[in-house]
């Protein structure tokens, strides 16, 4: 195989050892893993869904081969579902990612959409928060009260609604140019959003079930999605999420995933205040004067249990 046939690609969707990959030319090959490179990585790197690969035509099988995966530049990863352990890597190479939900049908549950935080944070990943569906709202002051909750601990906040096209034209230029990964629990409008930002997109919808208020998933896998009319950015439609697990987070560092609490951390009496019990701590004194939310300090409070209950398990 000369070097002039291979190329580099990005990996844009697949599972079972057969990848769809682009091409800089905007074509599109199905590809598997050269052998030489199955015995390189023995298990220890799996290939994901952002990754940036060298490729090359096997003119002999009618096929295209994987020969080279290069150093990623970040991932969004999470914890195996279903209580397994080991790290899941949703996708790779990605710069931004967008923490969707809906403020109506299904109802908000705040503190999920924290463990979506965490997880960019701890993945040095920029995370937005996209208030969906605001024309269902039950009243404006709800909308902006979810909103402060964000916008107080440093997050962009967008507020968008796909039957009125409010923040469509907002959301538009945050994603041109850049990678992003769109995630948030199942049935909140993500696809529905992104079919309106791009409706050359075309990606199944599908209504809230009324019975238990959760959506039906319609995203199987992660996949990657050229923007359309050389908007020069890919999304990264995830599935839709009922359970999210933290993965590769430190317990002492889990307070430096909440940015509202920066100004404080190092101001505790105690050096190694885990800002639970201890007297004399600065974040807890900032939760008691209103400085930091009350709710999101809950939240905090309820992962770092939960990393101390894995910590013993495993």
């Amino acid at each position: 195989m000369s070097e002039s046939q291979a190329r580099r690609a990005i990996v844009m969707e697949g599972t079972g050892g057969v990848w769809r990959v682009r091409t800089p030319d905007g074509g599109e090959h199905d590809a598997a893993l050269a052998g030489r490179l199955k015995q390189e990585l023995k298990g220890q790197l799996k290939l994901a869904v952002g990754d940036h690969v060298t490729v090359e035509p096997d003119e002999r099988a009618s096929a295209w081969r994987i020969t080279g995966i290069e150093p990623r530049t970040s991932v969004l990863s999470r914890r195996e579902p279903g209580g397994r352990y080991g790290e899941r890597i949703v996708a790779a190479n990605i710069d931004q990612v967008l923490v969707v939900f809906a403020v109506a049908s299904p109802e908000p549950h705040p503190r999920m959409i924290d463990r979506f935080l965490v997880i960019a944070e701890a993945n040095d990943l920029r995370a937005h928060v996209v208030l969906n569906k605001v024309d269902l709202a039950h009243g404006e002051a709800d909308v902006e009260a979810l909103a402060r909750r964000f916008a107080a601990a440093g997050y962009p906040v967008h507020r968008t609604s796909v039957k009125r096209g409010d923040g469509l034209e907002e959301m538009r230029r945050e994603l041109h140019g850049r990678v992003t990964a769109v995630t948030g629990p199942s049935g909140v409008g993500k696809s529905s959003l992104l079919n309106a930002l791009h409706p050359e997109l075309g990606l199944r919808t599908q209504e809230v079930s009324p019975s238990v208020n959760k959506g039906r998933h319609t995203t199987v896998g992660a996949r990657l999605i050229a923007l359309p009319d050389g908007d020069e950015g890919y999304l990264v439609d995830t599935p839709g999420l009922r359970e999210v697990g933290l993965w590769g987070l430190q317990l002492d560092a889990l307070d430096q995933c909440f940015p509202e609490f920066a100004p404080f951390l190092g101001e505790c009496r105690f050096q190694d205040c885990t800002h639970a019990i201890e007297p004399g701590c600065a974040v807890r004194a900032a939760v008691d004067g209103g400085t930091v939310d009350a709710s999101r300090y809950e939240s905090y409070l309820k992962l770092r249990a939960e990393l101390e209950a894995s910590d013993r398990d495993w």
